[in-house]
């Protein structure tokens, strides 16, 4: 495997090896990519404290996530397609992250099915369900993900209406995606990527066809996909999924201290801040500076975890000592997998912790429990919305 020393290593790689619809599904952000640029941007306005002549030994950058023991408070978001990107990709992420310690979330619009991640893993995973209209295929997929021994549901509740992705529409990427003579013809430049595919039976949407009504080929999941996202959806249509799931629940896609309220009132155990990686919404802040007005809201009573732009070990430091439990990682670890499959995720994941773990001690810590904003120079007004930077 070549030698990899940062997560642009992997993308770098990632964008040679993949085919550019799947690329690009990836690495893109919806109309003008405003947001999906400064969720990583924002990043770099706060800098880090430099401490010096601590003793650095007996370091440990282990923490919980939902009551379950982590390597270090880094999950592996949910990515639709994510089996696209490389073949069996979901199961190969899933086991990537089960060996290194950290949770794995599946994504309903995954190429494998829950069933296929249950049989090749031995611990819980995590599984994300969108606030769909149909009411028997959401309470047969949570008997699903109950069977499949998953410990904790993430309900996605930002894609009531899709964002205008710019990219996908050009490429033809929907569900299942419409291949055009170009598509094809830069698929076939990819023969790496092409020969594992051919190898593998799983290439459609494995949650769903065969389990939806009315859906059993690809042609019948694109017309369900168009009538299946509640545009309806409210607060009480959450509760009934919490109820309906009845275990530990988190809600993804928390972008202000009122919906942050809203989530706490009706049970939630956790709460993502996320803009869905700048996939929606454009032009809403970064999650990054979005955190802090969501922890003075509800830091005290739920656990608080971040989503989108992290890109670094660092990254993942800076959110914990704003106050975050728990990230996620959703690029980085596809651009591994993309790159070079199970062993690229294990690499990706290798990097974040190195970073993590490396600037934890020349910031002076020997302990992810113990950051927080004493280790860094936040910029006045960065928390401010009204603020520009």
């Amino acid at each position: 495997m070549p030698i990899y020393t940062n997560i642009e290593d992997l993308r770098r790689h990632y964008a040679r090896r993949t085919p550019k619809m799947f690329y690009d599904y990836a690495e893109s952000g919806s109309w003008t990519e405003q947001t999906f640029r400064e969720n990583t941007s924002d990043f770099q306005h706060i800098h880090l404290k430099q401490r010096v002549a601590v003793d650095m030994s007996g370091r440990s950058t282990r923490s919980s996530m939902m009551g379950e023991d982590v390597a270090m408070p880094v999950a592996l978001a949910p990515v639709g397609l994510t089996g696209m990107q490389a073949a069996d990709g979901e199961i190969k992420a899933a086991r990537a992250a089960e060996k290194f310690g950290v949770p794995f979330t599946l994504s309903t619009m995954s190429i494998c099915s829950i069933e296929d991640i249950a049989e090749h893993t031995t611990q819980p995973f995590w599984f994300q369900v969108y606030t769909l209209k149909d009411d028997d295929f959401m309470r047969r997929l949570f008997e699903r993900a109950k069977a499949a021994n998953c410990s904790t549901i993430v309900v996605t509740v930002d894609l009531q209406v899709l964002g205008q992705r710019h990219k996908d529409l050009k490429n033809g990427l929907s569900a299942p995606p419409k291949l055009t003579a170009k598509s094809i013809a830069n698929m076939a430049t990819k023969i790496p990527w092409g020969l594992e595919m051919l190898k593998t039976k799983r290439r459609s949407f494995g949650n769903i066809v065969g389990h939806a009504k009315g859906v059993t080929d690809p042609s019948s999941l694109l017309a369900w996909t168009a009538e299946a996202f509640d545009v309806s959806l409210d607060w009480k249509r959450i509760a009934q999924f919490k109820a309906w799931w009845d275990g530990k629940l988190i809600i993804k896609g928390i972008m202000t201290p009122e919906d942050a309220r809203c989530a706490v009132e009706i049970g939630a155990d956790a709460i993502i801040v996320s803009n869905h990686g700048g996939r929606q919404l454009d032009g809403a802040m970064s999650s990054i500076r979005m955190l802090t007005s969501i922890m003075d809201e509800v830091g005290g009573e739920i656990e608080v975890h971040l989503d989108s732009g992290i890109r670094s070990g660092q990254d993942v430091l800076k959110a914990l000592a704003l106050g975050a439990k728990g990230t996620y990682i959703g690029r980085a670890f596809t651009y591994g997998l993309g790159a070079a499959g199970e062993e690229g995720v294990t690499r990706a994941l290798q990097i974040i912790h190195k970073e993590l773990d490396t600037t934890m001690a020349l910031c002076g810590e020997t302990d992810v429990s113990r950051l927080g904003p004493h280790n860094l120079y936040v910029p006045n007004g960065f928390a401010d919305p009204t603020v520009k930077l």
